[in-house]
């Protein structure tokens, strides 16, 4: 061949070559940066849905204040109205300063001892890998660190806010609002680290994927210690023992604030993934729903069956029931076991609510029946109805997993609820010792809103 030629051949080759490695090394860079970009777009779409989730719960606390009210008497009807407005106010500095700490910072097996006031750095590696912060425990989740606070926020408020209707009527409120300080910054948080925070329960494989446990048993377990502490309300017994209704003075506000819980919790469980995983969204909202629904039916063929009606606020309460009950299985369940557990939750509810009247427990709005037995149900169901279709590596009881899972999820209620009910009872007692927690008995005939806050809801 000329030799010519085969200059021309090489040349052509080595510019081959050349254009080859060079347009590699772009090619590298760019997928280095498509990469990066995925990356960041992802945490952006994580963070937009825990944040919307976050704020339907935020929500929740309208539904509450809707719910509490119209189940109480219209003289009372403000300092309701007041009290899940305040909680929600303390309950974000009670966080803020000491909660999320003890809660999720880095510390010990019983409680962080890290990031009070949110202080420190987000460990999340999908932010940063380099970063070596101090709430471990929140590093599966790559979203930021104030999007995380948030959302663990308003699960503190909820717990909170459910110790307001088990007090209704009757308490001071500014004790109220130093007991709500007290326990979104100690009580709360401390259970939680247990749970959530990496601690003792969560190392011995207790689950409770959105709160059955950490957030409405704890709320329930602290509103009964309050109820103990200030006694029924006058006239709520006869001095032969027998029960006198005081029934609720505005059934549509109960119903709406029915719905906004419903819709509430559409935040509360599928959120609680924190993160945009939409196979994972899709089927918990399903469950969700369909656990409230069939609290709803259940509640109200039993208050037919018990009461000879069908009565609306059991049956609100019933879709509660549902929803709370749901809570810790939602995400390892299927849309069936949903459908048994909260039909079970609704007719639990309605035996519940009868049963703490008849011990002289006088809870205004059934909180305690709601989301303290509720919650105690559905922290077990995990441990029935935990599905292997939904391939989590967790199989409940009833579809061969044996007996262990239930186990531990009966010492964590147990565990959750010695330390949660004493510590309550404790701190209901110091603030009754140093400001009192009961309104006089004439204050609380006339209606507790004129003398609390000098105001009544209904002018007219």
């Amino acid at each position: 061949m000329d030799r010519r030629i085969r200059f021309f051949i090489f040349t052509l080759c080595f510019l081959f070559f050349g254009i080859l490695c060079f347009s590699g090394s772009v090619w590298a860079e760019d997928l280095k940066s498509l990469a990066k970009t995925l990356a960041e777009l992802k945490v952006a779409t994580d963070t937009v849905w825990v944040m919307v989730a976050g704020f339907l719960v935020f929500f929740m606390h309208a539904g509450f204040a809707m719910l509490e009210s119209g189940l109480c008497r219209a003289k009372n009807a403000v300092a309701i109205l007041y009290k899940n407005l305040g909680v929600v106010a303390v309950s974000s500095i009670a966080f803020w300063v000491i909660g999320f700490a003890f809660m999720f910072g880095d510390g010990n097996s019983i409680v962080g001892s890290n990031g009070f006031f949110l202080s420190g750095v987000d460990n999340s590696p999908a932010i940063d890998p380099n970063y070596k912060g101090v709430f471990s425990s929140l590093g599966w989740t790559g979203v930021p660190l104030y999007a995380k606070f948030f959302f663990q926020l308003v699960f503190a408020a909820t717990a909170a806010t459910i110790v307001s209707g088990c007090v209704a009527e009757r308490i001071k409120f500014s004790s109220f609002m130093i007991f709500s300080f007290l326990l979104v910054a100690i009580v709360y948080p401390i259970q939680g680290h247990w749970i959530w925070g990496g601690g003792w329960l969560s190392g011995m494989g207790f689950l409770d994927f959105a709160g059955s446990t950490v957030v409405h048993s704890v709320g329930g377990w602290a509103g009964l210690a309050g109820i103990i502490v200030l006694g029924p309300r006058i006239g709520k017994y006869t001095s032969e023992g027998k029960l006198s209704p005081m029934p609720g003075h505005n059934l549509p506000l109960v119903t709406l604030g029915g719905f906004i819980l419903w819709l509430g919790w559409f935040g509360f469980n599928p959120g609680s993934t924190m993160a945009a995983d939409a196979d994972a969204i899709a089927r918990i909202a399903v469950t969700t729903n369909l656990a409230a629904a069939t609290g709803v039916i259940t509640s109200s063929i039993a208050s037919r069956a018990m009461f000879g009606k069908a009565d609306l606020s059991m049956s609100v309460n019933g879709a509660l029931a549902g929803l709370v009950a749901i809570t810790a299985p939602c995400a390892n369940v299927t849309p069936m076991g949903a459908v048994i557990i909260g039909a079970i939750a609704g007719f639990i509810v309605c035996i519940a609510v009868p049963f703490f009247d008849k011990i002289k427990i006088d809870d205004p709005v059934g909180a305690v029946s709601v989301h303290l037995v509720c919650g105690i149900f559905g922290t077990l169901a995990l441990g029935l109805f935990a599905a292997p279709s939904i391939d989590s590596g967790v199989v409940g009881l009833f579809y061969g997993g044996g007996t262990s899972l239930l186990f531990k999820q009966f010492i964590g209620i147990v565990a959750v609820g010695l330390f949660t009910f004493i510590l309550s009872l404790v701190l209901w007692n110091i603030v009754k010792a140093m400001l009192g927690v009961r309104v006089s008995e004439e204050d609380e005939v006339a209606g507790i809103d004129i003398s609390e806050h000098g105001m009544t809801a209904y002018t007219d």
